[in-house]
């Protein structure tokens, strides 16, 4: 009987097949008209996403970011059924503390390889030993080198118990946890299933639970101070302007996956123009926030697993998961609101232990890609705040 715990070192080797396939793909590209005059308001211009995917076809060369990718210890285990990728990566420093990293929709691992270092080894970055972390970072189930999921019900829920799963078979028994956009769901419910085993949580680009639902009555509204009213007409713009991913993935995921995963401009064009949305520049392109290549290696981690389809499914799953009304989280909780983020403070006391807030007049929603140095900052002063002498 073979040992359903078990932990297998991993190594990511995509066959030069598939990057054959992929080049005569974007090679072969049907492109669509478009409007003159119309920039990104109607979505990724032409131009721009033209130059992009040759780029992509001719200056990217995915061997040498999968050996970058490879520098790293990868893993795989079976939980609950699912395949779940990891990187761990263990601190020089024998008392760090393990934390884990969530990533949300449209990122990967690839969000955090700025802030490994720094985070793992800080003497080696500027800053003090007692601040290492022995880093989990997993890939969400449905997406990436984890797969797609198999099964239907794969809520945040869900993936919190097999993340606390995960922590235990590592043989973590306190630890931190840091997530942002889906890792903001998935971080409050494991304060919530597994209180005694978390030292805090930290949470950035949160969303759900850190916003009012519907109309703000015109009495609290005139409470809100001026940064509170910029979110909330950020949010309302996005539910008005931005929102339509949202809802195509929370209801029709399967037929949006044909043309993901067959069309590898189509795959890059739907997370691009959330990389352009998301960010935080004032040109508005997202290659001014975000290294190209970066971008690039986070789009194939989607199109090499053909998992644009499994991952759009975890809205989906959210969202007809009828676990709405959540029990207040009492784990200490801290909070990063970079300048694109919606979160207002007045909200997210209603059901979590905030001991920590920054606001960010820089960032975006891909805060450890975009500015990992004040992520850096942010994740050491918490959990230091915090921990005393709890690490390990």
């Amino acid at each position: 009987m073979s040992d359903t715990t078990a932990i297998t070192e991993f190594q990511i080797d995509v066959p030069q097949a598939e990057l054959d396939d992929l080049e005569r793909r974007l090679a072969a590209t049907r492109w669509p008209d478009q409007l003159p005059g119309v920039g990104w308001d109607y979505g990724v211009p032409l131009d721009y996403l033209k130059e992009l995917v040759e780029h992509w076809r001719m200056g990217y060369n995915w061997r040498t970011e999968e050996d970058r990718l490879n520098s790293y210890p990868q893993f795989i285990t079976t939980i609950d059924g699912q395949t779940i990728h990891f990187l761990h990566i263990r601190s020089p420093h024998a008392d760090a503390m393990p934390l884990l990293l969530t990533n949300g929709w449209p990122g990967s691992f690839v969000e955090f390889l700025d802030v490994i270092g720094p985070l793992t080894d800080p003497t080696t970055h500027g800053g003090d030993s007692a601040d290492a972390f022995h880093l989990v970072i997993p890939a969400l189930p449905g997406f990436g080198f984890s797969g797609t999921t198999t099964e239907t019900g794969w809520s945040t829920d869900r993936i919190a118990a097999a993340w606390a799963e995960l922590m235990a078979r590592l043989g973590y028994h306190r630890y931190g946890a840091q997530g942002g956009d889906f890792g903001a769901l998935v971080t409050p419910q494991l304060g919530r299933i597994d209180a005694g085993h978390l030292v805090g949580i930290h949470l950035n680009a949160a969303s759900v639970g850190f916003i009012p639902w519907g109309e703000v009555p015109d009495e609290e509204l005139g409470t809100f101070t001026d940064l509170e009213k910029a979110r909330l007409e950020r949010l309302q713009n996005f539910l008005s302007e931005g929102n339509a991913y949202f809802q195509i993935q929370a209801t029709r995921p399967q037929t949006l996956a044909y043309s993901l995963v067959d069309s590898p401009v189509g795959q890059l064009a739907w997370i691009v123009d959330k990389f352009a949305a998301w960010t935080h520049t004032e040109s508005g392109l997202p290659d001014d926030a975000v290294d190209r290549t970066t971008m690039l290696t986070n789009v194939m981690f989607y199109w090499l697993t053909g998992t644009a389809g499994s991952a759009a499914r975890l809205y989906y799953e959210n969202m007809h998961s009828g676990s709405w009304n959540q029990p207040r989280v009492e784990v200490p909780t801290g909070v990063a609101v970079f300048a694109e983020d919606y979160a207002i403070r007045r909200f997210g006391e209603m059901g979590h232990n905030i001991v920590h807030w920054t606001d960010y007049e820089e960032g975006g929603h891909f805060a450890a890609m975009e500015t990992p140095d004040l992520f850096v900052d942010e994740v050491r002063g918490f959990f230091r705040d915090i921990s005393g002498d709890d690490r390990g």
